[in-house]
């Protein structure tokens, strides 16, 4: 009876092992469906994620690169199936504040202060813009800043985000506004317009090598992560390259189909690597494109497009008619992006808090009306802050300067609109009263940055309105002519030289320790950078009058020169 019963088990032991060895691949589950791809397939035959529908390359370099990145690492790991990973289900929509750090990337101490109060304020996470802050290695390595964040440091963001409830959703540019790539002469063979910097030539050998291999980096460094942005806004220049001609006379296709090709491309290649991940893109540039091109891409089974407005006053139903076309088009999720700063001027300083809370007010519209749209899921919102208009531009108002919009903002879409409790809340919050038509926080404030943040309304308040005063002081005795001619009366001069004098060492003063207090959040570059923008050429100018000033007053009265200075 024993031999019986162990034959009985040792059959049973071979027949698993069989079955096991039989199978193609390992199978993953997901909500208790069993499925299996061949990843091997993907770049080659159509089938769930087929592109055929959009014509494929006729260069298929670009593809072939992709795949040699790939490489045959996951040829048996299955992945989620885009129409099984269409929607994370969420209990309400989430409030993501985007953090753009492709400029004034704040020191990892400010994180420390910054995410307890996103947590208190309501926000469920954020959106990470790394740019050259991340730490690139490998091909990439040429990309990093100097200042760029360790592994180390992104690890201590990711632990600060958990620690305070906060999603974490990284975000790499794929295709537009990949400036601080295309600046190396390594890469200036993937620009689509060869004097631009701005965009990739999506046929281009080696452009889906670069962005799958930067995806994957980022992603590796953000296991825990449930969505992630390409971006993909503002693709300049589309269509121009010669290869993109071709493809485009070759398949008779639009400009619109060969963003799309690329973009799904991509997308296909990411969640390959990293099933059940859930892409977000920027809306912009599929705004245009036909809904028959839009099914056919297949997009909408693994993205979600973030439709964004950022002016106060926009039209609701420009929006809606967005959010139907999507609907329409396949997509099972939407979401939207707000502007709670740098969106009101490239080279805005100050942070106007009412236009911003004005777009929020609009934006509530929009989201009221989500259930007449059963089929597509209102499922964020992201509140962006720019820091700049793109890699070349200079910088936005700094983060401190914009936290009290920032929280104004939060709490209107907090309490729907209800500005007695939004603005009642926010002061507590921020520890000083929120005046919306001045755009300014009176008070001693008690949020991360304040005291930059005084600080730095104080210079744009007063720094370049002092020295012009000065200056109007010497108007009719002190001017370019006198300098050009070295003359001047010591009399008249000696009336202003003492103000004028004072005037500089004040401002001397208050901007070391204004320094201090701005290194203490940012990297050298962006010292530098906010205080070349915004300060020195009043400190300059203020300089290169005493000198003057000085030099006439010691010459006594004397007859002008005869010729100019040189």
């Amino acid at each position: 009876m024993q031999i019986l019963l162990r034959l009985l088990v040792l059959g049973l032991v071979v027949g698993a092992i069989m079955k096991v060895a039989l199978q193609p691949g390992s199978n993953t589950e997901k909500r208790g469906k069993v499925i299996s791809v061949d990843s091997r397939k993907f770049w080659k035959t159509p089938g769930s994620y087929s592109m055929k529908q959009v014509e494929p390359h006729k260069n298929t370099q670009m593809l072939e690169m992709a795949k040699a990145e790939m490489g045959d690492k996951n040829t048996n790991q299955d992945i989620l199936a885009p129409e099984e990973s269409s929607l994370v289900q969420l209990k309400e929509p989430l409030k993501i504040v985007h953090l753009d750090l492709k400029g004034a990337a704040p020191k990892i101490t400010y994180f420390e202060q910054i995410f307890p109060l996103l947590s208190t304020l309501g926000a469920t996470g954020v959106l990470l813009e790394y740019e050259d802050m991340f730490p690139y290695e490998g091909n990439l390595t040429i990309l990093r800043s100097p200042y760029a964040y360790s592994l180390e440091d992104i690890k201590k963001i990711r632990t600060l985000a958990k620690l305070n409830n906060l999603e974490v959703i990284p975000l790499v540019q794929v295709f537009g506004h990949l400036e601080f790539i295309l600046k190396h002469e390594k890469f200036v063979k993937l620009r689509e317009v060869a004097a631009f910097p701005n965009s990739l030539n999506p046929l281009a050998p080696g452009t889906g090598a670069l962005v799958i291999d930067m995806a994957t980096q980022v992603l590796s460094k953000h296991p825990e992560t449930r969505w992630f942005h390409i971006g993909a806004d503002e693709v300049f220049g589309l269509g121009q390259s010669q290869e993109s001609q071709n493809w485009l006379h070759a398949n008779g296709g639009t400009v619109g189909k060969l963003f799309l090709n690329h973009v799904t491309t991509v997308s296909h290649a990411i969640v390959e690597k990293h099933p059940g991940i859930r892409l977000l893109m920027w809306d912009d540039m599929i705004r245009a494109s036909n809904v028959d091109d839009i099914k056919k891409s297949h997009l909408p089974r693994i993205a979600s497009p973030v439709i964004w407005k950022y002016l106060p006053d926009f039209d609701p139903e420009n929006i809606k008619s967005l959010i139907s076309k999507y609907e329409t088009s396949g997509f099972k999720s939407v979401w939207f992006a707000s502007a709670f700063k740098g969106a009101s001027g490239i080279d805005q300083r100050w942070t106007p808090v009412e236009h911003h809370l004005k777009n929020h007010l609009v934006w509530l519209k929009v989201i009221e009306s989500m259930p007449k749209y059963p089929s597509i899921s209102y499922q964020g919102i992201v509140l962006t802050g720019w820091q700049r208009y793109e890699h070349f531009s200079v910088l936005c108002e700094l983060l401190p300067v914009a936290i009290p919009s920032l929280v104004v903002c939060l709490q209107a879409l907090k309490y729907d609109g209800n500005m007695n409790k939004a603005k009642g809340e926010a002061d507590h919050i921020l520890g000083c009263s929120v005046q919306l038509e001045k755009g300014i926080c009176e008070g001693s404030g008690a949020f991360p940055g304040s005291e930059l943040y005084h600080m730095i309304y104080h210079i744009h308040t007063n720094l370049q309105q002092e020295t012009d005063n000065m200056m109007n002081n010497f108007k009719g005795i002190f001017t370019r002519y006198h300098k050009k001619y070295n003359f001047g009366n010591p009399r008249n001069l000696g009336f202003y030289i003492v103000k004028l004098k004072k005037l500089q060492q004040n401002w001397e003063t208050y901007l070391n320790n204004f320094r201090i207090q701005l290194e203490a959040i940012y990297f050298p570059d962006t010292v530098e950078e906010w205080m070349e923008e915004n300060v020195n050429q009043h400190m300059d100018s203020l300089q290169s009058t005493v000198e003057d000033v000085e030099r006439i007053i010691a010459l006594n009265g004397r007859p002008k020169l005869t010729s100019a200075l040189l």
